[in-house]
């Protein structure tokens, strides 16, 4: 019986290589992607209470630009460096899913 050639990957765990074998499932997973740190996105479903920022506003580390309100817990929303608002895509009231856009910033 003839054994057929395993197609082995590397595999590499906190910078330790190993070299084994995955599941389709795994090859077929959405990747992983680095964030753009000029958007803000909500980590959390909820809903928009306030928004503070305004489009070519000039917000310092810190700032609050938004607050969300989940689970009756309030958010709020900071500044994550020193710039400038370049858009707002939500508005007070608005019920925002997780990983939604919040706000551009330049």
């Amino acid at each position: 019986m003839e054994e057929k050639n395993p197609n082995y990957q590397i595999f590499v765990v906190n910078s330790a290589r190993y070299l084994t074998l995955t599941t389709t499932k795994y090859e077929k997973r959405k990747k992983w992607q680095a964030l753009d740190p000029k958007e803000v996105r909500s980590i959390i479903p909820g809903s928009v209470i306030e928004v503070f920022a305004t489009p070519g506003q000039i917000m310092k580390s810190g700032q609050a630009i938004l607050t969300l309100d989940a689970m009756k817990m309030y958010t709020k929303v900071e500044m994550p460096f020193d710039g400038v608002i370049k858009s707002v895509e939500v508005a007070t009231g608005d019920r925002v899913p997780k990983n939604t856009l919040l706000v551009t910033i330049e």
